[in-house]
């Protein structure tokens, strides 16, 4: 007996109509931008000057989510591209909530890496969102798991060594004038922010490095010098909040980043440090009775963190709000690393002069 396996269906086709043709067009490229976007890529629009001289304000970047691992959804039901919430209204359903997994990755976050992350702050319970609905920023890494931190008089040092700088990092300076205002065509051609008055012919500046020679060349300059908080003196907006350690912007640490499976000593100082981690970023309940502190209701001398974390700082050093104000970014948080600047445009131009064609499809480093 002879089989014909080609032997044509005589049941006639279903002829679909063109609004279901339609349906499933937009459907299969919403799962489609759905699945590169959550998995493989994602834009990512820069809002603010955290990275000013390096990135610009209305840059666009490709990020990729791959190069560290895609980080798989906490909440999976969500309505893709809006906000998490809409006029009030949250825009994914967080009943189901997924816990924290990692797809395998390239590499791992380096120092000197450009990284999207979601905000830490918003961790805290009065905003109540889960990881990837917070806030995405971007900064760059300073110090990965296990390094010690330190900054003096805004120079960062990773393990004892001064890291490198970033090529166009920008900090702020003591602009001390005769008390004649400065063209404004100088401030916009320059890209000089103005931070706050100082006094009456004194303001503080962030002023780009390549530009400090030619604001020094104007007469009615008188001096410019770099601003810099002084050592010992706290701060109280910088991590930990803590009286018993007087660091600001500027002169910070010494503080080690925690590493999965590095264990601490539980004390005083170490819960000022690590409470956060400990508690928030690992889901522990911690509580003080007296001198005993116990993790989920059992005395405690030591630690074990589970996570890894990060340190990350923006490039324009006195117009950032970065780890130096919330602390370490824990791993759970990365998104992806900034790849490329695919558009850029400068709202403050006229029309015809907004997009920054230079700076189409530049790598970022």
């Amino acid at each position: 007996m002879k089989w014909n396996i080609f032997k044509k269906s005589t049941t006639p086709k279903v002829k679909r109509s063109k609004t279901r043709e339609w349906v499933d067009a937009i459907l299969f490229a919403v799962i489609a931008s759905t699945i590169i976007r959550g998995l493989l890529f994602s834009a990512y629009a820069i809002p603010s000057g955290s990275m000013e001289g390096t990135q610009l304000t209305g840059d666009y970047l490709f990020v990729s989510k791959i190069s560290y691992g895609p980080r798989l959804a906490f909440t999976p039901i969500s309505i893709p591209f809006t906000e998490p919430k809409v006029y009030g209204v949250k825009t994914y359903w967080d009943i189901i909530k997924l816990p924290y997994w990692r797809l395998p990755g390239f590499t791992e976050v380096k120092k000197g890496d450009i990284v999207v992350f979601n905000k830490p702050e918003e961790a805290d319970p009065s905003y109540n969102l889960p990881i990837d609905e917070r806030t995405a920023l971007i900064k760059r890494c300073q110090a990965t798991p296990g390094d010690v931190l330190t900054i003096v008089n805004g120079q960062v040092y990773i393990n004892g060594k001064a890291a490198k700088n970033a090529e166009k990092q920008q900090t702020s300076y003591t602009v001390v004038t005769d008390g004649t205002d400065i063209n404004p065509q100088i401030i916009h051609d320059f890209n000089i922010t103005i931070l706050r008055q100082l006094g009456v012919n004194t303001s503080e500046m962030i002023i780009p490095s390549e530009h400090i020679a030619d604001m020094k060349g104007y007469s009615n300059i008188k001096s410019i010098s770099p601003f810099i908080a002084k050592a010992g003196v706290i701060d109280s907006e910088i991590f930990p909040h803590n009286e018993k350690f007087k660091w600001n912007l500027d002169n910070f640490g010494p503080l080690v980043l925690p590493k999965r499976g590095m264990t601490i000593p539980l004390n005083d100082s170490t819960m000022i440090l690590y409470r956060r981690a400990i508690e928030l970023y690992e889901n522990n309940k911690v509580e003080v009775n007296g001198k005993d502190i116990l993790i989920n209701g059992k005395k405690a001398d030591s630690y074990t963190f589970k996570m890894n974390y990060y340190w990350m700082m923006g490039d324009n050093r006195h117009d950032s709000l970065d780890s130096r104000y919330w602390g370490y970014v824990p791993e759970d948080h990365i998104v992806g690393k900034a790849i490329v600047t695919i558009m850029s445009i400068d709202s403050s131009e006229s029309f015809f002069s907004k997009i920054r064609w230079s700076r189409i499809f530049k790598p970022i480093n």
